[in-house]
This record gives structure tokens, C-alpha cells and sequence, in this order.
């Protein structure tokens, strides 16, 4: 290592040190706005960096061909969903390592900072080719962050959880999911409509990149005290020498298949719901896309307000997987019915009944699935096996529902043919559901 470099890696270490300390007790709404909070930056910047690609592929590729830089600019949007397996398994194993809110806090570190980064690279017309290697180095960087920070703060969420709220606690690391991807999308869409346009290219572009670094400060000064938790703490004790990743692929390898099978079907039934329906209904439905656009909007909104509820509902009422499997087999019977209304009859009523309804059936999953994969797994390898499935299923599988869903109408000519796809991962969803022990009542697995 260079002397100067080693001078300065020493100058950073007692920042590194400050910032990984757990010295302060945390209270109860610390804990669940810590959890909220990491996941509002982590898929804040996702839903801008897709938003503003139009504007990026001008700023960071060269313009002689505009569908190139395009392409370009969603591929780098791309290669940061081809991190998230790797970030899955480093970390999950470094969650049943070193634990669970030390791993929190590094996930919104690798967000946070590169998030701000971003708002200050130079552009192509500025530093070049150098403008674009930067920007995959961010954007990768940000893929390896979204691989570890979900699972490991609903991990710490459900650790943390008073007994007969797991359903409640782990429901707000989707609501901060879904409020960041709300905020990400809000502020883009005010941005381009309030601000000219060469204005956006010359530099209003990076305020909301610059805001989303104020937003992951914020979310570094709360996790940064977050204790450990008592489940981890006990099993970190008597740890062996044996990986938990390789736990949770030997030992625990039915309960990884089994969450790694309904990861796939719910990310399937979500992409289909909150991003490739407004499409669908504009490409193939004869619905204005603006129009379709606004009530995904709304129904996203809607369902802000119904994913703690169905938390709650699991935690008193109905056990969870028990939920879970109503909801989805709802959605395996009005699959096709409900795309069937849409484009025979070109109504409004029937997309907005489409999308509510969907929406609400989603809230069963978003709100107590959570707390299910948790429940799933044994602490000593608790979070690389719900972190490696859950990436798996609902970032490569889930993640390929645009492309699949639009590839089945090119291949068949069917306009109709993405319904069966989500009535298929629907049964999917009920069958793995169906294998899963629920432990909703019992207490965690040591």
C-alpha cells in the first residue's frame, strides 16, 4: 500500500470506529424508525436512478447515438440488480458473524455515501470515459448495499420485537421500501415538471442525488447505536467454526429452498402489481400511460397504510402464513378474470379495481412475510439464509417479470399471456406457503 494511503486509511479508522460503536440503549421507536429509514434510502435512489436515465444517458455516455447511451444507462441501472446475490451472502454471513446491527449500518454506509457520490461525479463532457467507469463503480457499490440491508434489518426488527408484535415490527422495513420508492419516484416526477429541462441537464439533476446523502445521513446517525440483539448474542457464544452460510445450504437447506420458492412467486406477484401493470395497461390495455402511472401511484399509497395492518392482523388475529395463503390464492383465482376485464373493456373502473385489489392482496405478503422468514430460520444462520433466498427470489426471479411477462405476448401473440404467468407463480406462492411451518405463536429459533 502507498504511504500516503495507509496515512490516510489511519486518519479514517476513528471515524470507522465511532461510527460502528453500540454504546447508547436504543428505544422502541428508535429501533423501528432505524428500520424504516435504512430502506426509504436504500430504494429512494433505485427508483431515482430509473426515473432520471433519460437525463443520465446524456450526462455520463457520449450522445452520437441516444438509444445506445439509453440502453447504456439502464444496463448500469441493471448491473446493480446483478449484485444483490453477492451482497446477499456477504451480508448475511457478516449479519450471523460480526451481527445484525453492525451489518445494518454498513448496508446504509454503502448507500448512503455512494448515493452522495453520485450527485458529484463529473459528467462525460467533463472527465470523459472516466464518467461513465465511475458511475458503474457507484451503481455496483449501491446493488452490493440493496443485497444486505433489507433482510438484515428485518432480522433486527423481528429479533428486537416485543412477543406478539414480529408481524407489526418486521412490516416497517417494507414500509420504508415502499415509502423510498414513493419518494424517489416524487421527487424525479416534480423535478422534470417544475424545472426546465436544460436547466435538469446543466445541474439540477443532482439535488435529489445530494438529498437522498442528506436523507442516508440521517439513517447512519440511527443505526449507529443500534445494540446487538439478544438472539444473536447467545448463539454467537457458542458459534463453531462453520460458516452460516454453509448452515443454511446444509443443515437448513429445506427451510432455504422453501423461502428461496416463495421469494420467487412474491416477487413475481409484486413486480406484476407495482411495476409491470401500468405498462401492460398502457402497451396492450389502450389505457392512457400517464393515466395508469397515476393510479399504481395511488394504490402504492394505499398500500403504505394497509402493509402495517396486515403485520398486525398476523400478530393478533390470523396466523401468518395462514394470511399469506388467502391473499395469494384470491390473486390465482382473479389473475386472469381481472386482466380479461381490462382489455375487453378498456374501462377506467376496471383498472382502478384492478390495481386496489391487487394492491390490498399484496399487503398480506408486504406485512407478514417479514416476520415469516425469520421465523424460518435458527439464529446461528438466520440471516444468510433469509438473505440469500430472499435475493434470489425477489431480485433475480421477481426481478424478471418485465421481461418475461412482455417475452410470453411476443412469443405466443397473446395479450393475455402475463396473466397466466401470475396465476402460475400465484400456486406457486400457495404451495410454498403451504410447506412453511408457521411459528407466528411460538417463539424464535435459537
Amino acid at each position: 500500500m502507498h504511504p500516503t494511503t495507509a496515512y490516510s486509511v489511519q486518519r479514517l479508522m476513528p471515524l470507522v470506529r465511532l461510527l460502528m460503536s453500540n454504546t447508547k440503549p436504543e428505544k422502541k421507536h428508535t429501533v423501528l424508525l432505524a428500520g424504516f429509514i435504512g430502506n426509504v434510502v436504500e430504494w429512494y435512489d433505485f427508483a431515482l436512478y430509473g426515473y432520471m436515465a433519460s437525463f443520465l444517458s446524456g450526462l455520463f455516455f457520449p450522445q452520437e447515438d441516444h438509444l445506445a447511451s439509453l440502453l447504456a444507462t439502464y444496463g448500469v441501472f441493471a448491473a446493480g440488480f446483478v449484485m444483490r446475490p453477492l451482497g446477499s451472502a456477504a451480508f448475511g454471513w457478516m449479519g450471523d458473524t460480526i451481527g445484525r446491527s453492525r451489518t445494518m449500518l454498513l448496508s446504509v454506509m454503502l448507500m448512503a455515501v455512494p448515493t452522495l457520490a453520485l450527485g458529484l461525479l463529473p459528467t462525460y463532457a467533463t472527465a470523459g470515459a472516466l464518467a461513465p467507469v465511475l458511475l458503474v463503480l457507484v451503481r455496483l457499490t449501491q446493488g452490493l448495499s440493496v443485497g444486505g440491508e433489507f433482510s438484515s434489518s428485518v432480522t433486527y426488527l423481528v429479533e428486537t420485537a416485543e412477543p406478539g408484535q414480529r408481524g407489526y415490527a418486521g412490516s416497517w422495513a417494507n414500509m420504508g421500501s415502499m415509502s423510498g420508492m414513493l419518494l424517489g419516484s416524487g421527487i424525479a416526477a416534480a423535478l422534470t415538471t417544475f424545472v426546465d429541462a436544460d436547466t435538469v441537464s446543466a445541474w439540477a439533476w443532482r439535488l435529489p442525488f445530494l438529498f437522498g446523502g442528506v436523507l442516508g445521513t440521517i439513517a447512519i446517525l440511527l443505526t449507529r447505536h443500534l445494540r446487538q440483539t439478544e438472539h444473536f448474542k447467545r448463539h454467537a457464544e457458542g458459534r463453531g467454526e462453520t460458516s452460516p452460510l454453509i448452515e443454511a445450504f446444509t443443515d437448513n437447506l429445506k427451510q432455504t429452498v422453501k423461502a428461496t420458492l416463495f421469494a420467487s412467486a412474491y416477487g413475481v406477484l409484486f413486480y406484476f402489481a407495482l411495476v409491470y401493470l401500468p405498462n401492460w395497461a398502457g402497451d396492450q390495455g389502450g389505457y392512457p400511460l400517464h393515466f395508469a402511472m397515476q393510479v399504481n401511484a395511488g394504490a402504492t399509497a394505499l398500500l403504505l397504510l394497509l402493509i402495517p395492518l396486515s403485520g398486525w392482523i398476523s400478530d393478533r388475529f390470523i396466523r401468518r402464513t395462514h394470511l399469506i395463503m388467502a391473499a395469494v390464492a384470491i390473486m390465482f383465482v382473479s389473475a386472469y378474470p381481472l386482466f380479461l376485464w381490462m382489455h375487453e373493456s378498456g374501462n377506467v373502473a376496471a383498472l382502478v379495481c384492478t390495481q386496489i385489489i391487487l394492491a390490498v392482496l399484496l399487503a398480506a405478503p408486504l406485512g407478514s412475510a417479514p416476520a415469516v422468514f425469520v421465523e424460518m430460520f435458527p439464529a446461528r444462520d438466520r440471516l444468510s439464509g433469509y438473505s440469500v433466498s430472499y435475493n434470489i427470489g425477489l431480485g433475480v426471479v421477481g426481478g424478471s417479470t418485465p421481461m418475461i411477462a412482455t417475452a410470453l405476448i411476443q412469443v405466443t401473440g397473446n395479450d393475455l399471456a402475463p396473466s397466466l404467468f401470475m396465476l402460475l407463480m400465484a400456486l406457486t406462492g400457495v404451495t410454498a406457503m403451504a410447506l412453511i411451518r408457521d411459528r407466528s405463536r411460538e417463539a424464535l429459533q435459537e
